[in-house]
């Protein structure tokens, strides 16, 4: 007997469906055709968003490498903070869209409603207690990997300017290289 079959035969793992099964169920539990719809609009936010980021990044090095042989103290600075604010507008911008997102699917009865939960589950903080129904309980589920994955992608982004700044801070502003 090998280890799964060892595994299974444990108390509990036995009545374990197959993983089709178990799609297969939560597929016609949700009933909803729409939240493939949904899935779409995620991936397509996901993208835009790393493209947004992207050129946020590709603007603040390509400043950063023009200000380098400048002596324009704080300019590189400045720029990373503005970089930093564009970062956080776009974040803000998705909390919006996954809000008319869900205004259009008729989640909640008010938009405000709307506005919160979609703003928690994207920054999955999942402080409110929201009543979704059947048809909606993968919906945070959804929004929260969107707002995880559009998160990291930022973070990676912002982590890669600051390298630049500090790796600046490092070389001999003499010889203009970094030696």
């Amino acid at each position: 007997m090998n280890f799964i079959d060892h595994f299974i035969k444990l108390p509990g793992f036995s009545s374990l469906p197959s993983f089709s099964t178990l799609f297969s169920e939560i597929n016609t539990d949700m009933g909803n055709s729409e939240i493939w719809f949904v899935l779409i609009l995620a991936c397509l936010m996901l993208t835009f968003h790393g493209v947004a980021v992207l050129m946020i990044a590709g603007a603040f090095h390509w400043l950063d490498r023009k200000l380098e042989n400048k002596r324009v103290y704080g300019a590189n600075f400045l720029s990373y903070f503005i970089a930093i604010l564009l970062i956080i507008a776009s974040h803000f911008m998705e909390i919006v869209a996954w809000s008319y997102v869900c205004v259009a699917l008729q989640v909640f009865p008010t938009n405000p409603q709307t506005f919160y939960f979609a703003g928690e589950m994207y920054t999955t903080v999942g402080y409110g207690d929201y009543t979704l129904s059947e048809r909606w309980r993968i919906l945070p589920i959804i929004i929260s990997f969107s707002g995880i994955f559009a998160v990291s992608m930022s973070g990676a982004a912002l982590y890669s300017m600051m390298g630049a700044l500090l790796n600046r801070s490092n070389q001999n502003p003499k010889s203009g290289s970094g030696f």
